[in-house]
């Protein structure tokens, strides 16, 4: 079964590119938006809708299949691994750990540009608003 995956890249972030895919496809895998058996999106279909090289889709998927989040199936592609089940206080800890090091960065970058947290919680209302809305 193929997934349905929201990819985004941010190319002024400062972090790579095939890095925000990667971490993208390990959020859908912890937050359980797609399961064990689901197809990844093929490298080359991903390229032509974010207009990257296909190299840097190529390098996140084969970072992941090292990592044994994704198998590759031959003549198939990619598909998401059979993972252990956490219990529930583990998976939300656990995205809670994955998303940390982004909220530090935005925090940062709020305190710098002299947002208050109130301030900061609005944006973050509008993109989960335009996210449910895709």
């Amino acid at each position: 079964m193929a997934a349905d995956f929201l990819f985004q890249v941010f190319p002024n972030s400062g972090l790579p590119i095939y890095r925000q895919l990667l971490d993208q496809v390990r959020r859908h895998v912890v937050s359980g938006r797609v399961s064990e058996g689901d197809f990844l999106p093929s490298v080359r279909q991903v390229a032509l809708e974010l207009e990257v090289n296909p190299m840097t889709v190529s390098k996140a998927y084969s970072l992941l299949e090292r990592d044994g989040v994704v198998e590759h199936v031959r003549g198939q592609g990619m598909r998401i691994a059979p993972r252990p089940k956490p219990s529930e206080n583990g998976s939300l800890r656990e995205r809670q750990e994955r998303l940390l090091p982004l909220v530090e960065q935005v925090a940062a970058e709020a305190y710098q540009l002299h947002l208050s947290s109130a301030q900061v919680k609005v944006l973050i209302d509008r993109v989960f608003k335009e996210l449910d809305g895709k």
